[in-house]
């Protein structure tokens, strides 16, 4: 229907545009900053704060943790730098142990649980005290293959998530510098932990958002329900009037009348059969006339043909108990190239052909 197609692509184009918009504000909220944040040798840390798009970017900030919070306390633009950001913190090597070790080749891919079955042997601490990861594996002699394996104790990083958490950060990241085995230093990752959502504190507002639009699409959903329901309905009840109409003007009415159907039985019984009519004529026509066109309509019958003695076909017709009223309807001719007559007769039909159809 027109009108539910129209409503219909209103409908999907509305939700198409809240999606977009909603789509928008998550790839907005998705855009974090992201913070570097540098152990240093005496125990303090270094925040640097990736340039922005224009090139600018913040001073680094140093400070140490005290009881988990920052000391000197951190600025109101540091404070507002790390809201909502990933942190990005590298620890000393020192406080990092940090071993070479080699697999069968075929290890490659179940390395989480062979390494995790080692730590209370490569470090000091069991798998659930530490901190740990590997670099990805690199081939070596022997069909075998290499990581930098690097950990350290849980305890070290715990205070850095509780700064991250209280400085209300998306996530944070922990990584150690490890040497791998051509020599070349290594950044292997400890530790990459999401803190919150995506949105984080505009929560609340993207839930808003979604609701209103959920209320909003409901509310044009039952709008249209009722109008187009109302619409139907209407067309329906419309329909069925008409129905009624026509089954009224086929039944039996309280005036005796006949319905249509009776009609159309009536007709059937007294109109000639054309099997029929053809069969009778078949036995009054003489072998010498053939037949070219019959016509039948209502209880009049005409012939066109060819024939030896046009005028003796009228009298047999007439002889006929099924046809009455025998004549010319058109004038009889003979042409040179043809060898007979040409006639054109027409009759009544009897009424006797009635209760044979």
């Amino acid at each position: 229907m027109t009108v539910l197609g129209e409503a219909r692509r209103w409908f999907e184009q509305w939700i198409g545009g809240v999606a977009i918009a909603v789509d928008g504000a998550a790839g907005r909220f998705a855009r974090r900053r992201s913070i570097e944040l540098d152990e240093n040798v005496d125990g303090t840390f270094t925040a640097r704060l990736a340039a922005s798009k224009d090139g600018s970017s913040a001073a680094p900030l140093s400070f140490r943790l005290d009881h988990e919070a920052p000391q000197p306390p951190l600025p109101a633009d540091w404070k507002a730098a790390f809201d909502g950001s990933r942190i990005e913190v590298r620890l000393q090597s020192d406080q990092i142990v940090s071993r070479l070790i080699d697999f069968p080749s075929q290890a490659a891919d179940f390395l989480d649980g062979m390494i995790r079955a080692q730590v209370d042997r490569l470090t000091p601490w069991t798998a659930a005290d530490a901190v740990f990861g590997w670099s990805p594996p690199q081939p070596a002699a022997n069909d075998r293959i290499e990581v930098a394996f690097c950990a350290t104790s849980a305890a070290k990083v715990d205070p850095l998530l509780r700064l991250a958490r209280t400085l209300n950060a998306a996530s944070v990241a922990v990584s150690a510098q490890a040497v791998g085995g051509d020599g070349a230093p290594l950044q292997v990752t400890l530790l990459d932990r999401p803190l919150r959502g995506l949105a984080g504190p505009r929560v609340p507002r993207l839930l808003s958002i979604g609701l209103i639009s959920a209320a909003t699409a409901a509310a044009a959903c039952l709008l249209l329900n009722i109008y187009l329901g109302g619409w139907l309905q209407s067309q329906q009840e419309d329909l069925q009037q008409r129905i009624s109409q026509r089954r009224a003007a086929l039944r039996i009415g309280a005036d005796g009348e006949t319905s249509g159907l009776g009609l159309l039985a009536k007709r059937k019984q007294t109109t000639p059969s054309s099997v029929m009519v053809l069969e009778a004529l078949s036995r009054v026509l003489p072998d010498t006339t053939y037949v070219t066109e019959l016509r039948i309509e209502g209880n009049k019958v005409q012939v066109v043909g060819m024939t030896q003695d046009a005028p003796s076909l009228i009298r047999l017709l007439e002889q006929s108990p099924q046809f009455t009223r025998a004549m010319f309807f058109a004038p009889t001719t003979h042409a040179a190239n043809e060898p007979a007559e040409r006639f054109h007769v027409e009759a009544n039909i009897t009424a006797y052909f009635g209760s044979g159809s």
